[in-house]
């Protein structure tokens, strides 16, 4: 599979020729799909500076949690943070690696690319089961320029443990106290009503292909399979399209110093501009381990000279301050390398 910048984001293992290939360590991560964009082209560039294989497997992020409490893999990779009781039992290290946005998609034909205008009570709504055709009066009434038909809904989401689906029903838990009754959120609900995928792809890949449906996806992957996206409502009562400049305006809200263990929530920020799901991505390693020194190498290549690289998969690089500050975590947990310093 040839890595670059917007293809392939399904699992895989970056193995390049090298002229020192018997030299080259090899670190195994699983997780977050949200993340598998950033992490497979971090890999695929770092390769021939700091003589590192990245074998990533995005199988979402309760399957990152648990292989890396179990130890069974180098790294975990997931969309919401451990708790400071779990992260303490396992004698794990958390740090964020960047932010990303999630995007609402969906395949309704005649409707032009990003007009639907939503809210987050009325995709709850649609979750629910209680908004079932694309001409229900309530979406009509917020969309009258739109030419909706009497379609039926396809609600899509994800089948298995997944960092992106507690980010996504926080968000409706948030928008909708009917929904946060009923349903809640987690990494994996019971939902009431849809389809479901397994991945950020394959959930893509469903809406692409199903007439009437609706998923969330992260945005890299919005854009890979050409989706339509949805405008939201944001906290200020303003519609938003989903890009660069939305998500990194809710990032830039963030309050990094007060954040334990670097735990943060970036859903319905503040701010005309801001883009209201959007999350941060982490990473798990033992602490005071020798393969987590590896691991951090690579991450370090990748704070000091990936940040054009995930501006390009259009996510938001972290401000140099928590970068700092991750090293100075790294360091105290006996897992620093010194091979690619933070800039």
């Amino acid at each position: 599979m040839v890595s670059v910048i917007g293809l392939s984001f399904a699992f895989f293992a970056v193995v390049l020729p090298s002229a020192h290939a018997q030299d080259t360590a090899t670190v195994t991560g699983v997780g977050s799909s949200f993340a598998a964009p950033l992490y497979q082209n971090w890999a695929a560039s770092a390769l021939k500076d700091i003589n590192l294989k990245v074998n990533y497997q995005p199988l979402g992020s309760s399957a990152g949690q648990n292989q890396i409490i179990a130890k069974t893999v180098n790294f975990g990779a997931l969309d919401m943070s451990t708790s400071v009781e779990q992260l303490s039992q396992a004698n794990l290290v958390q740090f964020p690696t960047a932010i990303g946005g999630i995007a609402v998609v969906v395949n309704i034909p005649g409707i032009k690319e990003n007009k639907l205008r939503l809210t987050g009570d009325l995709i709850a709504d649609i979750y629910a089961g209680k908004i079932t055709k694309w001409n229900d009066p309530r979406i009509v009434a917020m969309n009258k320029d739109l030419a909706l038909s009497a379609i039926d809904i396809a609600p899509i989401y994800r089948a298995d443990g997944s960092g992106t689906t507690q980010v996504f029903t926080s968000y409706l838990s948030k928008e909708s106290e009917g929904w946060k009754k009923s349903f809640g959120s987690n990494t994996s609900i019971a939902w009431p009503t849809g389809m479901g995928g397994r991945g950020n792809g394959s959930v893509a890949s469903m809406v692409k292909n199903m007439e009437g449906g609706i998923g969330y996806v992260e945005y890299a992957y919005a854009l890979q399979n050409h989706l339509n996206t949805a405008q939201l409502k944001n906290l200020a009562g303003e519609f938003v399209s989903i890009n660069e400049d939305t998500i990194q305006a809710a990032a830039k809200a963030a309050d990094w110093i007060h954040a334990r263990n670097y735990s943060i929530d970036l859903i319905d920020m503040k701010g005309d501009d801001s883009w209201p799901i959007v999350s941060t991505t982490y990473v798990l390693i033992p602490a005071f381990n020798k393969d987590s020194k590896e691991v951090t190498k690579f991450f370090q290549w990748g704070f000091s000279h990936g940040d054009e690289i995930a501006s390009k998969l259009h996510y938001v690089p972290l401000p140099i301050v928590v970068k700092e500050k991750i090293a100075k975590t790294w360091e105290y947990a006996g897992v620093s390398s010194t091979d690619a310093k933070t800039k």
